[in-house]
């Protein structure tokens, strides 16, 4: 990194976001979009002023949803009837009205509008979709509707990311990956967890990676969660009681937990996997009423039970000090399955993270008071219950298994939990897998009519290997230092058109029978004498998706032993590739840079 951009770095660390920073970024990536540093490295500064950009875009967004809650409902924890009811319902008619004439791309969660940016639209987010995110979001979760901000603060930090991509007009191939890297430095400031915000942009919305842009991910997030920590505070999203892990029995006890969130988890899809098309279906007058009429029914719930209002982080709070009874813990999960349902099936804008959380905290409390009803000698901390259903639901749900194991850790800062919730995060995701193979997200943007690509499906697609292509070399390879004369000999008793040639230290070459038996060639000449070129040499264990690369034009390649580079163990051409396809009953391959 030369002196210019380490100076760019250190005054976007060290400093406030001003403008004459900008115009640094933007004179070094020269007039006509051409860097006149390293790409990789300016992409790298880069994506710590994105990550600051975005962290203090989400702080306003946080404070505008703080603001709208407190205008709308009121301070309290208990807002006020009719209150309750009214300002849900007539502010559902606010965000319909301004969703569908000003804002259509606003509306839902925005963790597939990410992934449509990415794989459709080139990286593009219109500001002013940017700008209905937040005001439509802000308004619907303080106004109470059951949905949480991190979905939204997503989308809002890949739109920041686009804007600036546009502006210091970086190529095309970076601009398209400057959405996840603006996701994750959303999410990460939303949630206050820069671990849980990388995985689950890595896992979620591209699924595969480089460290190149693991890189970028990494920076993004870690600027983003300095700026909200610096406008904000570090205080913990949860205060957690301490857990100490004691024995297998408490396992069996958190199995159960699974079973019980890997069920909730599938009511919780089946409904809005059934409810969003039937509400699509109504007359296009009925979408202007529909956030209003799922405003009033949680207003109306919220007379008797208020919980279930907006994302409800402070009652998962109280969820892990045991201030609820089982009975009610468990009403609650359902009443805030119920509440969600209705405000993400009628498309209000706001995310589905705060309230998995909420659902699976209030289960997993509900399940440990019980368990302990029931076997008194189990000491485990109903906190610890809470958020491993925390982690559960978020498996079962958004089908992030990974980045469900790390947000708890995360959240808690106790690696003795980590057994707990492997254990049930993997019960809950394979109960939700066997009840509703397509994923949450997969469902959504099928039925919205896009065809984004399935993470969870790369992922347990069959993966071929060069050795499920390789055919034995009938004979042996040919050595580069024997005589022509050896080697027709070889040729003559050989039915292979192609034969590889041994260079040696590890070098590899093919010749055709051709070659060999050409007119005028001095048969005391060695075999390497009349080699053109070499070839690329393969192993068992690469990926067939690596030998089409090699292969190209190339009519055989060898295939080596990893710890015998002269050991011939196979050959494979590009006949063999697509044969070994074919069995696969592979059709369609989708190869991704990472």
């Amino acid at each position: 990194m030369n002196q210019r951009s380490r100076q760019v770095l250190q005054d976007l660390l060290a400093t406030p976001v001003r403008r004459k920073y900008f115009e640094s970024l933007r004179h070094m990536a020269g007039p006509t979009g051409v860097l006149s540093i390293r790409e990789e490295q300016f992409f790298l500064v880069l994506a710590i002023a994105i990550g600051i950009l975005a962290g203090f875009v989400v702080v306003c967004f946080r404070i505008a949803i703080g603001w709208a809650r407190l205008l709308l409902l009121g301070g309290g924890m208990h807002p006020t009837w009719p209150r309750v009811v009214l300002v849900p319902a007539q502010t559902g008619l606010v965000i319909a009205y301004l969703a569908l004439r000003f804002f259509p791309k606003a509306r839902g969660s925005g963790i597939n509008q990410t992934k449509g940016a990415l794989y459709i639209y080139d990286g593009f987010i219109a500001p002013a979709t940017m700008a209905g995110k937040f005001l439509l979001s802000a308004l619907a979760i303080g106004s109470g509707q059951s949905l949480g901000p991190e979905d939204p603060a997503l989308q809002i930090g890949a739109g920041v990311a686009s804007a600036l991509g546009r502006w210091l007009r970086v190529s095309r191939e970076r601009l398209r990956l400057m959405a996840p890297i603006g996701a994750a430095a959303g999410l990460a400031a939303a949630f206050n967890a820069p671990i849980t915000a990388v995985l689950f942009v890595i896992e979620e919305i591209i699924g595969r990676w480089s460290a190149g842009i693991l890189g970028a991910i990494v920076l993004s997030a870690i600027s983003s969660v300095v700026v909200e920590r610096w406008f904000l505070g570090d205080a913990p999203l949860f205060h957690v009681p301490e857990y100490h892990f004691s024995g297998a029995t408490e396992l069996l006890a958190f199995a159960a937990l699974g079973v019980a969130g890997g069920v909730a988890s599938l009511l919780f899809v089946k409904l809005i996997k059934n409810l969003r098309p039937y509400l699509r279906r109504q007359p296009q007058w009925t979408q202007y009423l529909q956030p209003a009429l799922a405003g009033g029914i949680i207003g109306f719930v919220a007379i008797r039970y208020p919980q279930p209002l907006g994302a409800g982080y402070e009652w998962i709070d109280l969820a892990m000090h045991n201030r609820f009874a089982w009975k009610m813990l468990a009403l609650l999960a359902v009443l805030k399955i119920f509440t969600t349902v209705l405000s993400f099936a009628t498309s209000t804008p706001g995310g589905l993270f705060a309230p998995v959380l909420f659902i699976g905290a209030m289960l997993g409390a509900s399940v440990g008071s019980y368990e302990q009803h029931l076997f008194p000698y189990l000491s485990v901390p109903i906190g610890a219950y809470a958020l491993v259903g925390m982690g559960a639901l978020f498996a079962g749900i958004m089908r992030a298994p990974m980045t469900s194991v790390f947000m708890v850790l995360e959240v808690s800062g106790n690696y003795s939990i980590i057994l707990p919730v492997m254990i049930s995060n993997s019960i809950a995701y394979v109960i939700s897998r066997w009840g509703q193979p397509t994923p949450l997200f997969d469902l959504l943007s099928r039925q919205d009519g896009l065809d984004l690509p399935s993470i969870e499906e790369e992922r347990e697609n069959t993966v071929l290997h060069v050795e499920d292509a390789m055919r034995p070399v009938q004979g042996r390879a040919l050595l580069g230092d024997e005589p022509l004369s050896s080697a027709r000999t070889l040729v003559a008793a050989s039915p292979e058109p192609y034969l590889p040639v041994d260079l040696g230290e590890g070098r590899w070459s093919v010749l055709s029978r051709e070659d060999l038996l050409a007119d005028g060639l001095d048969m005391s000449q060695p075999v390497r004498t009349i080699v053109r070129n070499r070839v690329p040499r393969l192993f068992q264990d690469q990926t067939l998706e690596i030998a089409l690369r090699f292969v190209e034009d190339r009519h055989l390649l060898p295939v080596v032993n990893r710890g015998n580079l002269g050991m011939l163990v196979g050959v494979v051409s590009l006949e063999d590739i697509l044969r070994a396809y074919r069995r696969a009953g592979v059709t369609d391959m989708h190869v991704q840079d990472g």
